[in-house]
């Protein structure tokens, strides 16, 4: 047995994405960090060995713009352009991959963190180790920081701490929140095993073990849906232990959930009911997914309430999207819904404060631990969610040490400072401009080769029944513009037309109607029609997206259009959701689930209008995410041959060393690990495929990178030796499916 001390600027324990998101972010600031982790893959609840979807913002397609971008964004990429088969094992492969690419990372892995050597009164204590034994090398190792990093999901190290925490449902008088109990409890969600099935061709008998469970004595083959064909997180249900201690009684739990898992497949199998004899089990989970234990208390505790009103945190350092979702306390023999579901009317912001501790002076924490009432748990618990802080506890972690002050004072006096250093890594925070003072790029005079004027979609691929009511979400610029839409009609009728605001420039739903058209339709295929608009209404408008509803009309088509356009959404009104109301509750006069855009990605009505959101200033203008517009420079249509380029013109001669491209990657564009849907392309089509980076040196333009085959969202090139330029120019030569050369946001250093 060996005994060893390992001493880095960062402890981060816990390997799932809210660690390795928390360990890449601080490691990329220049810091040591070590990422401890008690299994021997990386990934938590999304790896190989729990297989559980990465679900986020997004909430499957319900929230607009929603995808993760920074180190989840990345993580999301790559695996779709590396694993669009959503293989568990290549899935792991893609995290462990990032985190071995960062130099300033050491990993454990296999080591599971007992000991924790802490002091300090209980309202002001300091971590100075921690204690993990690496299982199978027989290593005790302890490990010193500055800082330390909970992302346990369990919150052991914080709780070994000393660290203030909460277990259970809040009375609902203590919040104000509507959904928390009356009376508190101890009672939390339960944990999940999944399994996977595969059809071998050829008929596969099954004799179910002594354990199994008899499901037919239960009332889950009434109350759950059962089909022959999912696995997987289709069996997400398959949940209990809320009324237990999710951690003292691990064991039972995993023992009455894998009983039930042999007693489905039995029932599924045996009872005849089903076409599954072909079918065979191809994977058992054995550690069971856990929901919910411990949520530590920081200087915010995050509530229901913040989450509807999507509360605009001065700290603000990341976003989720997921409805509240709460699960009843007997999971899966409970005779009400699997889960009920509450909705804000977009994203919601995510504080700083809710990611460190109020009483230990140098502990962060992410993922399902964090500051956040029970209820609004229900919606931070989700991975994608739980990485984005990770990355933000990381920095801000990072940031504490360099300035050797508390987390608490990061919030106080640098917040602005952490806030800027995310926003250059691309993180996922909306609503914040890029205010860097040394780049050089955002006092530059912006250049392009050409530049979309307006949205003209004219080329129709099929015809749209108005049979419901419909949506068109589009940006504009201080008015709109000879708005026309392309319909075909089989016999004179009225169409109408309304005109609304979204309300938060965050938001993508109908909050307020400025004015309403009664067009007079020919009969005839498509033709062109004039929206009239009341300038008065909009002349004040400036950058905003407009939410334009076209009411049923039985004797009326639209035109789906050959090809989508960046900014523009699409939205079917009432459409019946897919999931079984016996298993998701969701309240479907909620906006974002009334205007569905599922059935439409990547699908718009052929429309035209004129706008000015597509400028070259855009890659400068601070935003890297869509924000009442969509925050891009797009060109026109790139002919055969023919290049795209936007250049900065500095205002002196500089040194430069480093340059930043943002690239559009559809953030509307629903991405996960797990693929319970494949995207058609591997490489968003949007994103630029080959480009140039060239500096003006001496009135010549030089090519300083050539780059080939890129598929990422953000790259940044860096010269070996400063050069003395006058400007900086990307010449794109081509994307990745794309009709157009775009470009988020450029930043030179």
């Amino acid at each position: 047995m060996r005994t060893e001390t390992v001493k880095s600027d960062v402890t981060v324990v816990g390997g799932g994405l809210a660690g390795m998101n928390a360990a890449i972010a601080a490691a990329r600031l220049g810091l040591k960090v070590a990422l401890v982790q008690n299994r021997p893959v990386l990934g938590g609840n999304s790896s190989s060995e729990v297989r559980v979807w990465v679900c986020g913002a997004t909430g499957h397609g319900v929230n607009r713009y929603a995808r993760e971008t920074g180190i989840m964004g990345e993580l999301f990429i790559e695996n779709q352009y590396r694993n669009p088969e959503g293989n568990p094992y290549l899935w792991d492969l893609t995290l462990l991959e990032a985190v071995k690419a960062e130099s300033n990372i050491s990993l454990f892995l296999n080591t599971d963190v007992r000991e924790v050597e802490a002091e300090g009164e209980a309202e002001d204590r300091t971590i100075r180790s921690v204690i993990g034994w690496m299982m199978g090398s027989e290593r005790l190792i302890t490990f010193k920081s500055e800082a330390f990093i909970d992302c346990t999901g369990d919150g052991l190290v914080g709780f070994l701490a000393g660290a203030d925490f909460r277990l259970g449902r809040e009375a609902r008088h203590e919040f104000n929140e509507e959904w928390a109990p009356e009376v508190p409890d101890n009672i939390t969600l339960g944990s999940t095993l999944l399994f996977y099935t595969q059809d071998t061709g050829k008929p596969v008998r099954y004799v179910a073990p002594s354990f199994a469970k008899d499901i037919t004595t239960t009332s889950i083959p009434i109350r759950r849906v059962i089909r022959s064909g999912d696995s997987g997180c289709h069996y997400w249900w398959i949940e209990w232990g809320g009324e237990l201690d999710t951690v003292d009684e691990n064991e039972r739990i995993r023992d009455e959930l894998s009983s039930v898992i042999y007693g489905i497949w039995d029932y599924i199998k045996n009872s005849g009911h089903f076409d599954a004899e072909n079918m065979t089990l191809e994977w058992v989970g054995s550690i069971p997914g856990k929901r919910e234990y411990r949520r530590f208390v920081g200087d915010t505790i995050l509530t229901q309430n913040d989450i509807l009103a999507q509360r605009e945190f001065e700290d603000r350092i990341g976003f989720g999207g997921w409805s509240i979702d709460l699960h009843p306390p007997q999971g899966m023999y409970a005779e009400e819904s699997g889960s009920k579901h509450l909705h804000a009317d977009g994203i919601y912001h995510i504080p700083f404060s809710s990611l460190y501790s109020k009483n230990v002076r140098n502990l962060l924490f992410a993922g399902r631990n964090i500051s956040a009432s029970h209820v609004a748990f229900g919606t931070t618990r989700v991975m994608a969610t739980c990485a984005i802080m990770g990355e933000a506890a990381g920095a801000g972690a990072a940031l504490s040490v360099i300035k050797g002050v508390t987390p608490r004072e990061i919030r106080k006096q640098h917040m602005h400072e952490l806030q800027q250093v995310m926003l250059k890594q691309d993180a996922s925070i909306i609503g914040l401009r890029n205010e860097d003072p040394l780049d050089l790029a955002r006092n530059s005079e912006i250049h392009a080769s050409s530049t979309m004027k307006g949205i003209v979609l004219d080329r129709p691929a099929e015809a749209y029944e108005l049979s419901h009511d419909v949506g068109i979400l589009f940006p504009v610029e201080g008015n709109i513009l000879g708005l026309k839409l392309l319909v075909s009609a089989s016999t004179q009728s009225e169409l109408t037309v309304e005109l609304w605001t979204t309300g938060r420039a965050e938001n993508y739903v109908p909050a307020e109607c400025r004015q309403v058209d009664v067009v007079i339709v020919q009969a005839g295929e498509q033709q062109w029609i004039d929206v009239p608009v009341q300038e008065e209404q909009w002349s004040s408008i400036g950058e905003s997206n407009i939410f334009a509803i076209i009411r049923a009309n039985e004797h009326i088509q639209l035109h789906i259009s050959e090809t989508p356009i960046t900014g523009v959404i699409t939205f079917e009104r009432g459409v019946k959701p897919v999931v079984d109301s016996a298993l998701e509750d969701h309240q479907p006069d909620q906006p974002v689930m009334e205007w569905s855009m599922k059935q439409l990605v990547r699908r718009h009505f052929c429309f035209a209008v004129e706008t000015s959101a597509y400028a070259a200033s855009k890659v400068t203008d601070g935003y890297v995410r869509p924000f009442a517009g969509p925050h891009s420079w797009v060109s026109e249509p790139m002919t055969a041959g023919r290049t795209e380029w936007v250049e900065a013109r500095l205002p002196d001669a500089a040194s430069v060393s480093e340059i930043h491209f943002t690239f559009n990657d559809d953030v509307n564009e629903d991405l996960i690990n797990l693929h319970h849907h494949e995207t058609p392309f591997l490489v968003i089509p949007e994103l630029v495929k080959a480009y140039d980076v060239e500096l003006l040196i001496d009135g010549v333009w030089q090519v300083m990178f050539r780059v080939k085959d890129n598929h990422r969202r953000k790259n940044v090139h860096r010269l070996e030796n400063p050069v003395l330029t006058d400007a900086v120019r990307i010449v794109i030569h081509e994307t990745n499916g794309g009709e157009r050369a775009e470009l988020v946001e450029m930043r030179i250093y």
